[in-house]
């Protein structure tokens, strides 16, 4: 009996710790450590645009660990991206108030600030983003933004470079080109030059950038200047055929037709352009070889798309200049009443001039009242 009995009782004790075992393995991890869990399936679920997902995760965060500082940061970039601005910045203000030391959250609330018009709090928080991280392209970009709808241009100018500098590389000509565009609306010589020679000095290595100093070394008859610019846009471009177009016509107005030729067969190389050929054959036109000039004339007829009123202009003028003018007049008539071409006095000129020589009656009076409609008073070939 007495054995009988004891087998009772370890029965009962098996029992008893079989009771106080949890049913849920996870009751016995520190909720903290489960509520990180939660925290990094959110954060990962956000990342792949799953923004239901990342909500549930990061409320199963907050029930374990409602004192955890990053969670309003969480929310608020989650909701940001969800297009809930009000309740982001919200979240965003709660994340400063608990970690007031992490500089994104100014920064995000500097730009939620700023499409409030609350300028005065949006600087504020952007020199407090700024002042935690001073690389933070973000915070320079709208600190711009708002220098810019001041009237401010210098300060503008100097955060859009800041930003430009900071941002990953394939922003940062965009970002450049925004201080441009503000400099170009200022009195003349606003400091667009020095702004883009800048911009290369810290670092900014992007196409549009290099195009655009090109542009302006151009317009102040620095040719070679604006070629090195553009040999280097088409560096950092490849695929870009007109870069290495533009380095020849530069080439060309130089008088250095023989770099110039190397330069169009980069062009050509990329892409196989009518436009490009009737380049070459002008070269060719020069050196006084009928062979060659013939040769370029017929690739730039087989590969002309005639989708582009420059390349049909320039096919056209070649055309003319060979003799071949009724062909050249056709295309001209093609393209004269073309929107592009329709307000180019100077193609509605050539139009007309040819229009008479070959006394076709209506393409003359079409070309000369678009030219007196652009240019009253202008003299037109009748």
């Amino acid at each position: 009996m007495e054995l009988g009995k004891g087998r009772a009782w370890r029965g009962l004790g098996v029992a008893l710790l079989l009771a106080a075992c949890p049913k849920n393995p996870e009751d016995t991890v520190d909720p903290k450590v489960r509520a990180d869990g939660h925290y990094v399936a959110g954060q990962a679920a956000y990342l792949k645009g799953d923004f239901a997902e990342a909500h549930k995760q990061l409320d199963e965060a907050k029930k374990l660990n409602p004192a955890d500082p990053r969670l309003n940061a969480a929310f608020g970039e989650l909701l940001l991206s969800e297009g809930k601005l009000e309740e982001a910045r919200g979240a965003f203000e709660a994340a400063a108030a608990a970690d007031p030391k992490r500089g994104t959250t100014w920064s995000r609330l500097g730009s939620l600030y700023s499409l409030k018009g609350e300028r005065a709090k949006a600087k504020d928080a952007l020199d407090k983003a700024l002042g935690l991280n001073p690389k933070d392209f973000n915070a320079h970009e709208v600190l711009a933004e708002l220098f810019a709808k001041q009237g401010d241009a210098a300060q503008a100018s100097e955060h859009w470079l800041l930003a430009a500098e900071f941002a990953p590389k394939q922003g940062q000509g965009e970002l450049v080109l925004k201080a441009v565009a503000l400099l170009k609306k200022q009195p003349a010589d606003a400091g667009v030059v020095d702004v883009l020679e800048r911009a290369i000095a810290k670092g900014v290595d992007a196409a549009e950038v290099y195009t655009e100093l090109g542009d302006q070394l151009a317009a102040r008859k620095q040719l070679a200047e604006a070629e090195a610019q553009y040999v280097k846009a088409a560096k950092v471009d490849p695929k870009d055929p007109t870069l290495w177009e533009i380095v020849g016509e530069l080439q060309v107005a130089q008088g250095r037709d023989a770099d110039a030729e190397k330069s169009f067969q980069a062009s050509l190389a990329v892409e196989n352009r009518g436009v490009v050929h009737v380049a070459l054959a002008r070269l060719c036109q020069r050196k006084k070889d009928d062979v060659c000039l013939k040769a370029e004339l017929d690739k730039a007829l087989e590969t002309a798309s005639g989708s582009e009123s420059r390349e049909v202009t320039e096919l056209a003028s070649l055309l003319a200049s060979v003799g071949r003018k009724a062909d050249a007049l056709a295309l001209y008539k093609t393209v004269a009443s073309e929107p592009d071409s329709a307000k180019d006095v100077r193609v509605q000129l050539e139009t007309a001039t040819l229009a008479k020589e070959l006394k076709d009656a209506d393409a003359l009076t079409q070309a000369c009242a678009r030219v007196s409609a652009l240019e009253p008073g202008r003299k037109c070939p009748r």
